[in-house]
C-alpha cells in the first residue's frame, strides 16, 4: 500500500505523540528573521541578572490592602464614605470604606507590615521587592488577565512566557522552554499561555488544569503503550529521513523543519520529563517544607516544587496557578472566609519555594513573580460588609530573586489602597523589567507581523530601575 508523506505523517505521528506535541520544540528556528533570536542561538541583549522566571498566578485578584499594601487610614475611617471620586468605569457598584479584617506585623530587619494572612511568606519578606503601585487598564477578569499574561487586554498577543523562551532559547533540549501548570480556562484561557503569532514552539505546555488536582498534571500523550522505544526509534528516523528528503528537493520550509525538530523533542522528553515530574525523589524534609504532609498546602505545594524541579532542570518560564474552584480569590462577598482559605493554600508553599530556592543557590538568578490580574476596591460591596469589587488602578505584585532589590516596598497607593499615587508602575513597565532582568531590551524584542513589527510591551513600558539592585 502506497502512502504519502502527508499520510504517514498523519498516521504514524501519534506513535510517539509527535502531533500533539508539536507545540514543545524548544528550539525551532523560525525566528531566525530577527537579527540575533535564531532558535537555540538566542542570545540576551546585555547580561542578564535572571535566567528563568516562575510566576505565582493568584487568579481572581487577591486584596493588597488585606496583604502587603498596610493601610492605617482605612482602618481609621472603616464604615466612612470615600473622600474623593471612585473611578468613571467600575465593575460594579461599591458603598463605605472597608477596613481590613486581618491585623498586620512588621518583619524582618526591612520592617515592613505584612498581613497576618501571610505569617510564612512575612517570614521571607527582606528577600521581597514589593510593589505597592500597580496599575493596568481593566475591571473584568478576562481583559486583566490577559493584560497581566500577554500585554493586551483586547487582542490575542503572544503570552510573556512566549516572548521570553523566544527571547532566550532553551536551556534543555529535552524539555519545553515554557511550562503552565495547572492553569485555568477561564478568563482567557489557553490566550493566556499562547504563543499567537511567534512561533508555535514558543507556547506554553499545560500540565493539567485548574479543575484538576496537581498530582494529575501531566502532559498529554507523553506515553506511547504500544511501541517500545527502539520501535519507536526506528518509526522516526524513517519519518525524519522521508521529511528530509522532501526539504532537499523542494528548499526551505520552516513549518516542515520545526516539525522534523518537534518529532525529536517529543521523542526525547520521554526519559525526562516522568524525571521532573517524579516528587517521590525529594525527601520527607522536602515535602514538608512546601506543606505536601499537609490537605490544605499539598496541591499547590506540589505545583511549587514541580517548578523548582523544572527550572533547575534548565526550563525558562514556569507559571503556577491558584485557582481555588470555590472561591479562588474574587471575594465579591465573603472576604474573610475566601481570603483565608486561598491565603492557608499558598503561604506556606510559597515560604517553601523561596527557602528552597535560596538554599540551592538559584534564587540568584530565578526570578519569582507573584500577583494577581488586578486588586480590590477599599469600598465594600456585597452584605454583611464582607467584600471588595475588582480594582485595577491600583494593587500588589512582589518580586523576589535575581536582581531586585529585597526587603523594601516600592510606590504606594493613596492612603485608602484605590489608586496608585507614587512612582506608578503600569503593566507594561512590570514586562519591561522582567525582560531587562533576563538581559532583554524590551524595544528590541520584537517579530514583525501583519506588516508591523510587535513587542510584548506594545509602545510603551519602562523599566523600573528603582527596583533594580
Amino acid at each position: 500500500m502506497n502512502f504519502s508523506r502527508r499520510q504517514l505523517l498523519k498516521t504514524t505521528g501519534a506513535g510517539f505523540g509527535s502531533l500533539a506535541l508539536t507545540s514543545l520544540l524548544a528550539d525551532e528556528s523560525a525566528g531566525s528573521n530577527q537579527p540575533g533570536l535564531s532558535g537555540s542561538e538566542q542570545a540576551p541583549h546585555f547580561p542578564p541578572r535572571a535566567r528563568r522566571v516562575i510566576f505565582l498566578f493568584m487568579k481572581g485578584g487577591p486584596s493588597h490592602m488585606d496583604t502587603f499594601d498596610y493601610k492605617p487610614q482605612l482602618q481609621k475611617d472603616d464604615g466612612k464614605p470615600l473622600p474623593f471620586e471612585k473611578p468613571r468605569v467600575q465593575f460594579a457598584p461599591t458603598g463605605n470604606l472597608l477596613g481590613s479584617p486581618w491585623k498586620f506585623k512588621q518583619y524582618g530587619e526591612s520592617g515592613i507590615a505584612v498581613s497576618e494572612l501571610f505569617p510564612h511568606v512575612a517570614e521571607c519578606v527582606d528577600d521581597l521587592c514589593i510593589i505597592n503601585s500597580m496599575y493596568g487598564s481593566n475591571a473584568a477578569h478576562g481583559g486583566a488577565s490577559l493584560k497581566i499574561h500577554t500585554g493586551s487586554d483586547v487582542f490575542v498577543r503572544p503570552s510573556m512566557g512566549s516572548w521570553i523562551s523566544y527571547g532566550l532559547g532553551t536551556e534543555n533540549q529535552n524539555l519545553p522552554g515554557f511550562i503552565t501548570i495547572c492553569p485555568t480556562l477561564a478568563h482567557g484561557g489557553t490566550k493566556n499561555w499562547s504563543s499567537a503569532f511567534l512561533p508555535a514552539s514558543h507556547t506554553g505546555i499545560p500540565l493539567g488544569n485548574a479543575s484538576q488536582p496537581s498530582d494529575q498534571a501531566r502532559v498529554k500523550y507523553m506515553q506511547n503503550a504500544d511501541l517500545d522505544r527502539a520501535s519507536q526509534r526506528m518509526q522516526l528516523e524513517l519519518m525524519q529521513s522521508m521529511n528530509q528528503n522532501f526539504l532537499d528537493s523542494t528548499g526551505p520550509d520552516s513549518a516542515l523543519e520545526a516539525r522534523i525538530k518537534s518529532f525529536e523533542l517529543a521523542f526525547r522528553m520521554q526519559t525526562e520529563m516522568p524525571d521532573a515530574l517524579d516528587l517521590a525523589a525529594e525527601t520527607q524534609t522536602m515535602h514538608n517544607l512546601y506543606g505536601l504532609d499537609d490537605p490544605k498546602t499539598a496541591d499547590f505545594g506540589r505545583q511549587c516544587l514541580m517548578a523548582r524541579r523544572f527550572v533547575e532542570r534548565g526550563v525558562r518560564f514556569v507559571q503556577i496557578t491558584h485557582s481555588n474552584t470555590e472561591v479562588q480569590w474574587d471575594q465579591h462577598g465573603s472576604l474573610r472566609k475566601g481570603h483565608e482559605q486561598n491565603a492557608k493554600e499558598v503561604d506556606k508553599p510559597i515560604a517553601g519555594l523561596l527557602r528552597d530556592l535560596k538554599a540551592r543557590g538559584l534564587l540568584k538568578d530565578t526570578l519569582v513573580l507573584w500577583g494577581g490580574e488586578f486588586g480590590r476596591t477599599p469600598t465594600c460591596q456585597g452584605a454583611g460588609n464582607d467584600g471588595r469589587d475588582h480594582n485595577p488602578d491600583g494593587f500588589t505584585m512582589w518580586m523576589s530573586g535575581a536582581g531586585v532589590k529585597g526587603g523594601i516596598q516600592y510606590g504606594a497607593t493613596d492612603e485608602y489602597g484605590y489608586y496608585a499615587s507614587v512612582d506608578k508602575v503600569h503593566v507594561h513597565d512590570l514586562h519591561a523589567t522582567m525582560l531587562h532582568l533576563l538581559g532583554l531590551d524590551h524595544t528590541r524584542l520584537t517579530y514583525r507581523h501583519a506588516g508591523r513589527d510587535f513587542r510584548l510591551t506594545d509602545v510603551a513600558g519602562k523599566v523600573v530601575k528603582g527596583i533594580l539592585a
